[in-house]
């Protein structure tokens, strides 16, 4: 490793690519759902100032009865809002009155903003209502206040955050170190030619299935270590969870051999890590809120395993989503399976083209070789 090289081009990642990735700060336009019940002239004023706050962006208003919960379904939204009915009749009529705010909590710094952005647009509505200066309003009318839940992780527990995502996160970099490597050791004990010779892709993807079922069994203990020893928040099913986990994890083992496939040893293998696991990791939500990241971060973020598994995570064990509530993440996340299958084929062949041209040139060699041993 020409280590001069490099220790510059680390520092060139990690302050220009990661500081424009990471630049955000703070949750810009964060998805609020509202459910509107009272449907007054009133909520929809409400709705238009909330909607005009730099902190959020009104995905959609639902005028009928709903579980807040389903709504943070693939993360579509980090906010809840619930306007009970009469509320504009309270509210003119001196009667306090409540706004309920469900709050996603599976990242306990993503609502923050919002929390501040809601308290301070409330506070004005007030302070107008009550006849303060600039008000249109001079009688006394009913408060209205925020009664808001944390929902998915109300206690802040590190075991559902950070402890969790390392978890995954250590789990699938070693996995990635027992695979990558792969191709190389095929060569080195020369079973690539036989491969060449008479095997398929599939033989490839057997080799990985051992080492996916050991990740599995280590997800799942270390999990359970979590439940009892700490405080995991298990919402979902687990044969739910683990049947998106055989997915994910022979995802991440066809992209890990297809990584290292050129490598010359399986030393230079394993360093070629970095390319497809830690970007997961860094954007998929875990070390810092979705929020965060601009729109374009978020949907770039995809292209690394981890991002997905992060997905599972959030819509399953925390918010207890089943396989039909996440139809569209899981759809996608079979296409995104489709490409690692097709990226490992298409190495698979590629060696194959080059291990016949090699064949042919040998044999030409020889029969080059037998002629001139003719001719003498």
């Amino acid at each position: 490793m020409p280590y001069e090289k490099v220790c510059l081009l680390v520092a060139m990642v990690v302050t220009v690519i990661l500081s424009v990735l990471l630049s955000g700060n703070f949750a810009k336009d964060a998805k609020v759902v509202v459910i509107d019940l009272d449907n007054s002239a009133y909520t929809r004023e409400l709705i238009t100032r909330i909607d005009a706050s730099e902190y959020m962006q009104v995905t959609a208003v639902i005028n009928t009865p709903t579980d807040p919960k389903k709504l943070f379904y693939e993360d579509k939204a980090v906010a809840v809002l619930y306007f009970p009915r009469d509320l504009e009749k309270n509210r003119f009529t001196g009667s306090a009155s409540n706004i309920g705010v469900y709050y996603d909590n599976t990242n306990t710094a993503q609502t923050a903003n919002i929390k501040e952005a809601l308290q301070e647009l409330l506070a004005l509505d007030n302070a107008a209502a009550s006849g303060d200066v600039g008000s249109t309003n001079d009688s006394v009318a009913g408060q209205v206040q925020l009664a808001d839940r944390k929902l998915f992780n109300p206690q802040e527990s590190t075991s559902n955050t950070e402890t969790l995502g390392f978890l995954f996160f250590f789990g699938s970099m070693f996995f990635t170190f027992a695979t990558i490597g792969m191709g190389p050791r095929l060569r080195l004990t020369h079973e690539m030619d036989r491969m060449m010779e008479k095997g398929t892709p599939w033989e490839l993807i057997a080799r990985i299935v051992p080492y996916a079922g050991c990740l599995i069994v280590s997800f799942v203990v270390g999990m359970a270590v979590l439940r009892v020893w700490g405080d995991l928040n298990f919402s979902g099913s687990l044969l739910t969870f683990l049947f998106t986990q055989l997915f994910y994890v022979m995802t991440v083992g066809m992209l890990s051999v297809s990584f290292g496939w050129t490598a010359a040893n399986p030393g230079i293998a394993s360093s070629r890590m970095i390319l497809f696991i830690p970007g997961g990791f860094i954007l998929g939500g875990m070390t810092g809120p979705v929020t965060y990241y601009s729109d374009w971060v978020v949907h770039v973020s995809h292209v690394f395993p981890l991002t997905w598994e992060f997905h599972f995570q959030r819509d399953i064990i925390a918010r207890g989503a089943g396989l039909s509530d996440i139809s569209a993440l899981f759809g996608a996340f079979l296409v995104y399976m489709a490409g690692a299958a097709l990226l490992l084929c298409w190495r698979f062949y590629s060696e194959r083209k080059k291990y016949y041209a090699m064949k042919r040139k040998e044999a030409r060699a020889r029969a080059k070789m037998q002629e001139l041993a003719k001719e003498i």
